[in-house]
């Protein structure tokens, strides 16, 4: 029977499914096992210019219906009941949530024919076989496997870099180094429930002391790359690496690991390890901190959603008790529309020779209200509050990594997007400090192109000046990004800051952050990036080249 015949003789079968959710190259569908999807089956996302009325049980062919250009392809790599999961290929845009999903005319033909012979086929006569039985393997053909309990995919890259420095100034020098990048997310390894992700960049031999630290240098220190355990079927939860706690992570990162163990909605479990990020609240390389915490959590994705996590635990200097701490962490969640996290610690910390112990009290505390009422506009509301100068290193302030720092009192921002692929935001907040003399005004303005015309470049232009207790200061960024496939990347930053500050001697300094990725055959890629930095006190060259092995594939157990 021609597919067409074969369509219109099953005007119910679902060939277009709407995009619940995106995340990590991956997008949640709307339809599984009941409406016939399975492992394997690939869509096509298109652009749209009218939804039809019922995406559910809409029969449109994707190659006449009202769609003006594909946007990517998909390919489903774990079903529910209701639900399908699915990789994302080849994005000419980012998908989102509403998008519709179209089977391929291969699936939708195959879709259509087995649904022709499934089980609730009306024989008029039952015939025996005495080897095997056609309708009972029709019905067993039928049924779908299992669906995996998480998705078995090992994907990432790995490579060796080389690293060259042109110091300026008085005391120029010269120096290269080698080192080795590793990117990955491979979950379920070797059929175990052992997950590996995250991203490390870090030079194999090493640098003299005495040597110029680059900004290179402390971004590559920001990385998270991490194993965790997590099996559906145990009540044990594990994980070891540089990591946050997954139930708190306003903590700072840690390098070393946390073992807990979870009841009906309740994690309680231990934690330990140093704080080396240059980013962390309490920034020292001699920090430690242990500690123990309990988790509750419940509600759906789908409506309501609760977190809270409190805590104890003890930071070291040197093996030396610094400061004990209680720390708590709350998020509610009502589906796209709203999200409130606080998070807050309470101290007592140590006094030495230049500041005396302040006592106990709350330390620090973040609040964010964020309301979404349509897609386009994005409101929040934000209260921050530090009793002690945090310790970050502030050469990383131009990068935007510390952003979170900046304000101190009440603020709020809003991001709107004011046509297609063009957003505007802003924050404003007013910093006011005990021992301040008067309040100030903390600004910070930004404006993002999803794709520029012409070029299909991201485009983001950043401005802030900021006022708080560590120092006050401004910085302007722009940068510029593509990605062409999953192989392909460019990247450019630039930006320049003015920072007056008794922590740091660096007042004013430009820089250009630049990265290109290109690949060389099926799995190698070339990676190169350039560094230039002038100011007060870094005035550095740097360049780097990688050349690296990109692996993905799935799993089969």
């Amino acid at each position: 029977m021609p597919a067409l015949a074969l369509r219109a003789a099953n005007s119910d079968l679902r060939t277009a499914f709407k995009v619940k959710y995106v995340a990590q190259g991956a997008a949640y569908l709307d339809g599984g096992r009941s409406a016939g999807l399975a492992e394997g089956m690939k869509l096509v996302v298109r652009e749209s210019t009218s939804l039809p009325n019922n995406a559910g049980s809409s029969t449109s062919n994707p190659t006449t219906g009202p769609h003006n250009g594909t946007v990517a392809e998909l390919e489903v790599i774990s079903v529910a009941e209701t639900s399908a999961v699915t990789d994302i290929r080849t994005p000419t845009r980012d998908v989102m949530p509403g998008d519709l999903a179209y089977l391929s005319t291969e699936d939708q033909e195959a879709l259509v024919q087995k649904n022709a012979l499934s089980a609730t086929r009306k024989y008029p006569t039952v015939i025996s076989f005495t080897e095997g039985d056609t309708l009972d393997e029709e019905a067993r053909e039928e049924i779908p496997r299992p669906p995996l309990p998480s998705v078995n995919r090992a994907r990432g890259a790995i490579g060796l870099d080389y690293m060259g420095t042109m110091s300026h100034g008085a005391a120029g020098s010269m120096s290269s180094d080698l080192g080795m990048v590793v990117r990955t997310d491979i979950t379920r390894m070797g059929g175990t429930y052992w997950n590996l992700s995250g991203y490390w960049r870090g030079r194999l031999d090493s640098r003299s002391s005495t040597g110029q630290p680059t900004l290179q240098d402390l971004i590559n220190r920001t990385y998270h790359l991490g194993m965790t355990y997590d099996n559906p079927q145990s009540a044990w939860v594990a994980g070891f690496g540089r990591l946050y706690l997954p139930w708190a992570s306003s903590l700072d990162t840690i390098d070393g690991g946390y073992f807990g163990h979870r009841f009906q909605g309740t994690t309680m479990g231990i934690f330990a390890g140093s704080t080396p990020d240059p980013t962390s609240w309490d920034y020292n390389p001699d920090r430690r901190i242990a500690g123990t915490f309990v988790n509750f959590d419940g509600g759906s994705y789908d409506a309501f959603r609760y977190t809270s996590t409190s805590g104890v635990g003890i930071s070291t200097l040197k093996w030396q008790v610094d400061r004990p701490f209680v720390f708590l962490e709350n998020g509610f969640f009502y589906k796209r529309y709203l999200s409130i996290y606080h998070s807050l610690q309470a101290d007592s910390p140590r006094g030495n020779q230049a500041t005396t112990a302040p006592g106990p009290g709350v330390g620090r505390s973040f609040l964010t209200v964020r309301v979404q009422p349509i897609p386009r506009l994005e409101l929040d509301f934000n209260h921050t509050y530090f009793r002690d100068v945090p310790t970050f290193d502030p050469t990383l302030i131009g990068t935007g990594l510390l952003d979170k720092f900046l304000f101190q009192g009440f603020s709020a921002g809003v991001r709107v997007e004011l046509v297609k692929q063009i957003s505007v935001y802003t924050d404003l907040g007013r910093s006011s400090r005990t021992g301040d003399a008067r309040s100030s005004l903390n600004q910070m303005y930004g404006v993002t192109w999803g794709r520029l015309p012409w070029f299909r470049l991201r485009a983001d232009a950043h401005y802030s000046r900021f006022n708080s207790s560590f120092g006050t200061g401004s910085y302007r960024s722009f940068s510029l990004s593509r990605n062409l496939g999953d192989n392909l990347r460019l990247e450019v930053l630039a930006g320049d800051q003015d920072f007056v500050s008794a922590f740091s001697a660096n007042n004013h300094s430009r820089f250009i952050n630049t990265n290109v990725e290109a690949p060389l055959g099926k799995h190698y890629f070339l990676q190169g990036a350039f560094t230039t930095t002038r100011g007060d006190v870094m005035n550095y060259d740097q360049w780097m080249f990688t050349l690296g092995y990109r692996f993905d594939s799935r799993q089969k157990h």
